[in-house]
């Protein structure tokens, strides 16, 4: 137990002696580290003083170069502002002579208009003086005349005014006389060579319809079923399609009647289906006349498309094209309007393109000018102004709606579009046979004419000839001179534009005859 005491405290002994030992180490190696430090801190020193000292003489020389720089520039900025301020002197003090020299310029203008206006007011005193003696010398002219020619200043005046009215007057109506007659030498010739050409190189049938339509059966014994008992059927049917079923003695032949032709034209293919079908009974004919009218509503739709493309027109609004197709079952004076339509287009672009026009635009117009004919609303207004309404509504473009509403002369021609439409709506309307008129319409149209001519002074008699084409008119020759029959003319041709409406031109001829009678005994 002893032994293992003294082990330990040998063992603790020996420990501290280490301890000791490794503590004076560390401190020796301290210090030995302290000390080196230190000089290389001295080092470090040692040189960041060489290179600051560097660093700053080479700012001082940097400083020094642009201290010089800056006083170099600086000199020459004052030396170029003095020199600017020495011209500048030099300009003020020109300026100042120069404005001497205008001042005393000024003052000898000013003592010359001086001298000049005294000198003016001299001669117009003088003037006054002359003026004063002159309306006293021609007051006693006047009173010397007025007791030589018995008549005072005023009537002689008025005799003199009266003298050169009537001349002026005369010379007026032979200068408009001599200018028509020089406009229509220069531009008939050229306007019919146009017309003619156009109208050869268009070549479009025409079709004649009447307000009723025939429908041919293989036999009389069909004319029972289509009346049916009591007349039910053929009281449906009139019912459904609006017109008018005339069943007589004709042979093989039903007479469909109506003002409409598209009524009428979904009245006879109704009538075949139903003749074809062989079932024929109220219910049977509301059907298919439903089913015919969905199908015509169709075909105008194609009409329309097919007319469009055909002419090659592009872009033409939906609805205006079902307008276009309705026109098929549309006349104007037994003409068909789709085909006057085509061919007034036709007729437009042609002529168009010979005066170096938009041919296209042109044949747009054409094409569209009578679609106020076929719209079902309004039918009260004119269709001219109409249809013009129409294509603004659907956006045509403004030379377009001018053409249609111009071509009556209902608005005032804006485009040199709207003349052209206008002459080949003329020239298709007015062509032989394109066109028939009722008679009554004809005769009153012909009475108008008449009428309008003879309110006129010193008209005895009027005539309308070649189907109101021609207005030849006897006047008195007692009381209208040749000159004064030529102005009656020109009147009454203004007249009959201004309030009548007729296809093509009428030509107004005034017959001015003196008879001379005596007898012998």
């Amino acid at each position: 137990m002893e032994s293992s005491i003294v082990l330990l405290l040998v063992a603790v002994a020996g420990l501290i002696i280490g301890i000791v030992i490794s503590k004076f180490l560390f401190q020796k190696n301290i210090k030995r580290l302290e000390e080196e430090s230190s000089s290389k801190a001295q080092m470090i020193l040692k040189e960041a003083e060489i290179k600051a000292e560097s660093v700053k003489r080479e700012k001082i020389l940097q400083a020094k170069e642009q201290y010089l720089k800056l006083k170099s520039e600086f000199e020459s900025e004052a030396n170029r502002k003095k020199n600017q301020l020495i011209s500048n002197e030099q300009k003020l003090k020109q300026r100042e002579q120069n404005q001497l020299k205008a001042q005393e310029q000024i003052t000898q203008e000013k003592a010359a208009f001086e001298k000049l206006q005294e000198d003016l007011h001299i001669q117009l005193s003088l003037t006054e003086k002359k003026k004063h003696d002159l309306d006293q010398l021609r007051a006693q002219q006047v009173s010397q005349l007025e007791k030589v020619a018995h008549l005072s200043a005023d009537e002689a005046c008025t005799q003199l005014m009266e003298t050169l009215k009537d001349e002026a007057q005369s010379k007026a109506s032979s200068y408009i006389k001599d200018i028509i007659d020089e406009a229509k030498l220069s531009a008939t010739k050229e306007a019919k060579k146009v017309v003619i050409e156009t109208i050869q190189r268009t070549a479009t049938e025409h079709a004649i319809e009447n307000c009723v339509s025939i429908f041919n059966i293989e036999s009389d014994d069909i004319k029972g079923k289509i009346i049916g008992r009591e007349g039910r059927n053929i009281r449906t049917l009139e019912s459904a399609t609006g017109v008018e079923i005339i069943v007589d003695d004709t042979p093989e032949a039903i007479i469909i009647s109506g003002f409409d032709p598209v009524r009428r034209e979904v009245a006879r293919l109704s009538l075949h289906r139903l003749v074809t079908d062989g079932r024929i009974h109220p219910a049977r004919i509301e059907e298919v006349v439903a089913k015919t009218t969905k199908n015509i509503e169709e075909e105008i739709v194609e009409l329309g498309e097919r007319a469009v493309i055909e002419l090659d027109v592009h872009g033409v609004h939906s609805e205006l094209i079902r307008l276009v197709g309705r026109m098929r079952f549309r006349s104007s004076y037994g003409q068909n309007l789709l085909q006057h339509s085509k061919e007034v287009a036709r007729l437009a672009a042609t002529m168009a393109s010979e005066l170096g026009l938009n041919s296209k635009l042109a044949k747009r117009a054409g094409l569209l000018h009578d679609i106020g004919k076929v719209w079902p609303e309004e039918p009260e207004r004119p269709h001219a102004l109409l249809g013009m309404d129409i294509a603004k509504k659907y956006s045509e473009n403004p030379e377009v709606c001018n053409a249609i509403g111009a071509h009556h002369d209902e608005i005032e021609m804006t485009s040199l579009i709207s003349p052209i439409v206008q002459a080949c709506d003329a020239i298709s309307g007015s062509r032989p046979g394109a066109r028939r008129e009722i008679m009554e319409s004809y005769l009153k149209r012909l009475k108008e004419l008449e009428g309008l001519a003879l309110e006129f002074d010193g008209v005895k008699k009027c005539y309308a000839m070649q189907a109101g084409r021609e207005l030849r008119i006897m006047v008195d020759a007692d009381n209208i001179t040749d000159q004064q029959a030529g102005i009656l003319s020109y009147e009454i041709s203004q007249k009959i534009e201004k309030d009548l409406q007729y296809p093509g031109q009428i030509k107004i001829t005034v017959i001015r005859e003196m008879r001379a009678v005596n007898y012998a005994k």
